[in-house]
């Protein structure tokens, strides 16, 4: 078991005259009075300070498969917290008001083996349906446990905040949430082996990878009904689009390839990246794909591939622990889980260089951050 880091409180002292400009019928007050007023004054600029304060921090998340969630303060890369599961947690994503973390789990009687992308990543028998869990950032409180299919595998919340998807890996099929009332309201069949996915900024596309096979399915959100499946190649694991809708990118593990989908036509153009690409992600900028290659537990990798989406080229192979699964960015930085390290690498986007690794919970998969 890791050693877990648990952040201490920021305490501000604040000195000096809160109260300046006073009027005569200030003057006129007695002593005791003036003291109350200003202890009054000065706790509520307290207050207002460490509000603030609670709100600048920055959090991110590792879905860790050993049985945890590992809560990572930004500012200083230590793990605040860890939430203890009963099972195995696949992958977490933060909704975009900020508010509630969902991950999905994989109950430890329905495990029957860690999800490497290459080694029997969903092998075991299913005795029990997986499970959505939502829990609140601020307390890491668990909301809500919701059942939906068998091995579960990414959720991603729509940016309207309207839905929760989850891809249920073994029943080919993806369960839709309703954030309003926390329950499934529909289930939309896709290709075999759904896993990794993302959707588009105007939250009316889901584009699934589907892993079995050699396509993405997308999903039309207002009629919740599969759309179309695009051929991209070889076990696609997850994928990425731009926030115009314009350029789709799936990672193909049998590949060592990522594709890169013109969605005005479907075409394909492919890019060699590293071994057994996992996890991809978009900068904000739709300039660059951060592509984590996992490898496998015998033959691990440990890179990040950074490719122009415009010249579709690599421009940089930056090295991580093993196994870099998940990645996330905030812009200014890229953070990649190690599976088989049981870390996290964080990596300087401007410069490409690594800045500092640390230890999370056992098994890091998927990650994410706080706006």
């Amino acid at each position: 078991m890791n050693k877990i880091t648990k952040l201490g409180l920021l305490t501000f002292l604040i000195s000096g005259a809160l109260l300046a400009g006073c009027s005569s019928e200030s003057d006129q007050s007695t002593g005791t009075e003036k003291n109350v007023e200003e202890e009054t004054q000065t706790t509520d600029v307290k207050s207002d300070t460490s509000e603030a304060m609670e709100e600048s921090i920055k959090f991110y998340f590792t879905a860790n498969e050993g049985g945890s969630i590992s809560k990572i303060d930004a500012s200083s890369n230590e793990v605040v917290e860890s939430i203890e599961v009963d099972g195995a947690v696949h992958n977490v994503q933060v909704s975009p008001d900020g508010k509630m973390l969902g991950a999905t789990l994989v109950p430890a009687m329905n495990h029957g083996g860690e999800d490497t992308h290459g080694e029997d990543s969903h092998g075991g028998s299913m005795e029990m349906k997986g499970q959505a869990l939502f829990y609140d950032i601020e307390t890491n409180k668990l909301q809500k446990t919701i059942e939906v299919g068998n091995h579960p595998a990414h959720i991603v919340f729509t940016e309207d905040g309207k839905y929760a998807l989850v891809t249920n890996n073994e029943d080919n099929n993806v369960s839709i949430i309703d954030m309003a009332t926390l329950t499934v309201i529909e289930t939309v069949n896709t290709g075999k082996g759904p896993h990794g996915f993302r959707i588009s900024s105007d939250s009316q596309k889901a584009y699934i990878a589907n892993m079995a096979e050699n396509t993405v399915s997308v999903l039309n959100l207002d009629s919740m009904k599969e759309e179309k499946r695009i051929t991209v190649g070889s076990a696609p694991v997850t994928t990425g689009i731009t926030s115009d809708g314009k350029v789709l990118v799936a990672t193909l593990n049998s590949e060592n390839m990522l594709a890169i989908v013109d969605l005005s036509t479907d075409e394909v153009e492919k890019v060699e990246v590293g071994v057994g690409p996992a996890q991809v992600y978009i900068d904000e900028n739709n300039q660059f794909a951060y592509v984590a290659n996992q490898g496998t537990e015998s033959n691990p990798s440990n890179t990040v591939s950074v490719i122009d989406l415009e010249s579709k080229k690599v421009t940089a192979t930056i090295e991580t622990g093993k196994g870099a699964h998940g990645v996330v960015s905030d812009g200014d930085r890229l953070y990649v889980t190690n599976m088989f390290e049981n870390t996290v690498t964080v990596i300087d986007t401007k410069q490409n260089e690594v800045i500092d690794t640390f230890e999370v919970g056992e098994v890091p998969n998927g990650i994410s951050i706080t706006e």
